[in-house]
């Protein structure tokens, strides 16, 4: 499929404009074709301006239409073959196999999205029914569900050139919900994006739906993305990048006239402390497990375990005299553009810089231009409290080990961490019960807690929370992965003595879907 660089708005291709960047590709070097041409602020508004035009539209589609839309997207997204593992091998140098897993997840959300929308309980529809003999004030009929709220911005992710992309989770639960949606193309992967946006463009036509329900805005500065946010088409955004890129984002809707919410995934160092009985296993398995979670993906992953803390002692040592020699043996892997590889390495030398911080570990191999070595830093509690840079996230594959000399000291630290989307503990039930103020500390600060496991490797299911309190996101209340995330782009909207006809078909009285609803307190799929 010959690309044209260009943005799509509302099924139409637009126009070169005088503004054009190239893409490097990250293995080699080399200069991708095509150029690509950034949007000009009128092409943003008319791609607002579509999508707010489609929304009345779409929002008033039959569920199954926009089950099977969501469906024919991944079809036409696996009709796309090799072409689009080899364009986005060449943008981000991930592996086909990779590649592979990532459309797989992308095309399985989709359809997991589908199957949510033709079943309709997330609608989440309420009905408490009118008592007129009610005294001393008659009680009204109330009933109330999730509507859609309008034309959603979703900006690509880096790091997941497909299932955090074009049509990824944010992309899937927006349209789901009944929203038109404009996603702003990372400019890491233009080409990769222009793929994947065809093939929704092709499923709306397929299905004759509104030529606005989707658009896709190419272009790099942040001036494009504040004119997204800030469009007063605009209901909300879905962003998922570095926490200076969101927090810029979430500003600008802030500062709106009509403030809209953004829903920001900026990252997290994700934790993991190893507890006494952990370390009374096997070792060696444990620090293997620690570094193939880090180095998976060459660190690039917003759950990678950038921080691991423990109680001093000999066996902390031996843990981190292993997991050092691990990280001697693991080859440098190609980060997704150089800037990305050289912001890691730089973080790197300025922790290694830091008095009381010792390097445990690092690839022997000598990395080639846009590669990072796996990195294994240590230091203790004391240093790590009087630094903040050692508790910022190092986007890349490196972990600092953090030993404490009391449970106190390890309480500490937790209570002084930042909010983060998981925290990891490793030991026994002796050691929950032992620690259960450690605990009870990290249930506040995260979205997801685990235990002996690690946290790369997000499962997309209906229990899974993707999110935790700021910085980590925005709003800890909402998941970005799973069936809940479709919540953040509807609200509530109560209907008070409507007559029964007049009513949406969720909240009428015959139940003519058969959805789960709370009815006067009770859940129940019967109508009356």
């Amino acid at each position: 499929m010959h690309l044209h660089g260009r943005s799509i708005i509302a099924g139409k291709i637009a126009s070169r404009g005088t503004d054009s960047f190239s893409i490097i590709a990250a293995g080699s070097g080399q200069e991708l074709p095509p150029p690509f041409y950034k949007a000009t602020e009128t092409e943003i508004d008319q791609t607002l301006a579509a999508a707010a035009g489609a929304f009345e539209a779409y929002r008033l589609l039959a569920p199954e239409r926009i089950a099977a839309f969501l469906e024919r997207i991944a079809e036409e997204i696996v009709g796309l073959g090799d072409e689009l593992f080899r364009r986005a091998n060449a943008e981000t140098a991930l592996p086909q196999p990779r590649l592979a897993g990532e459309r797989a997840r992308t095309v399985n959300q989709l359809k997991m999205f589908a199957e949510l929308v033709r079943e309709g309980s997330w609608l989440e529809a309420r009905i408490d029914r009118a008592i007129p003999s009610r005294q001393p004030i008659p009680k009204p009929d109330l009933r109330r569900l999730l509507i859609p709220i309008g034309p959603v911005v979703v900006f690509s992710a880096s790091n997941f050139p497909l299932a955090f992309s074009v049509a990824g989770g944010d992309t899937a639960s927006a349209l789901a919900a009944g929203n038109p949606v404009v996603v702003k193309a990372h400019p890491g992967h233009p080409g990769t994006s222009e793929l994947v946006a065809r093939a929704l463009q092709i499923a709306a036509e397929a299905l004759e739906l509104p030529a606005g329900v989707f658009s896709l805005v190419q272009g790099r500065g942040h001036e494009i993305g504040q004119r997204l946010v800030r469009h007063p088409a605009t209901r909300a955004v879905g962003f998922t990048g570095s926490q200076r890129a969101g927090r810029a984002l979430f500003d600008a809707a802030a500062a709106r006239p009509d403030p809209i919410p953004v829903y920001a995934e900026m990252g997290s160092t994700n934790p993991v402390f190893i507890l006494p009985g952990a370390l009374q296993r096997d070792i060696g398995t444990l620090a293997q497990n620690l570094i193939q979670s880090v180095t998976l993906g060459v660190g690039q992953f917003c759950t990678n375990p950038g921080l691991v803390f423990g109680l001093r002692g000999s066996a902390l040592d031996a843990l981190a005299e292993t997991a050092g020699k691990l990280a001697v043996n693991s080859a440098p892997g190609t980060m997704l553009y150089p800037a990305l590889c050289d912001r890691f390495r730089e973080s790197v030398a300025d922790a290694e810089k830091i008095s009381n911080v010792r390097l445990l570990g690092k690839s022997s191999a000598e990395p080639a231009a846009g590669q990072a070595p796996a990195v294994v830093l240590g230091t203790d509690a004391a240093t790590f409290l009087g630094h903040e840079l050692l508790r910022e996230e190092m986007f890349g594959p490196s972990t600092l080990l953090v030993s404490c000399g009391s449970p106190e000291e390890l309480e500490r630290l937790a209570r002084n961490l930042p909010g983060q989307l998981t925290a990891t503990i490793h030991g026994t039930e002796e050691d929950l019960a032992r620690h259960h103020i450690l605990v009870r500390i990290l249930e506040q600060k995260v979205g997801r807690l685990i235990f002996n496991a690690f946290p790369t490797g997000v499962e997309v299911c209906p229990s899974m929370h993707h999110g935790g309190p700021y910085p980590a996101t925005t709003d800890a209340h909402f998941t970005s992965v799973g069936t809940a995330a479709i919540k953040r782009f509807a609200r509530p909207l109560c209907f008070q003595n409507f007559p029964d006809a007049t009513l949406p078909v969720e909240l009428q009285n015959r139940n003519g879907r058969g959805i789960w609803r709370l009815v006067d307190g009770q859940l129940t799929t019967e109508g009356w």
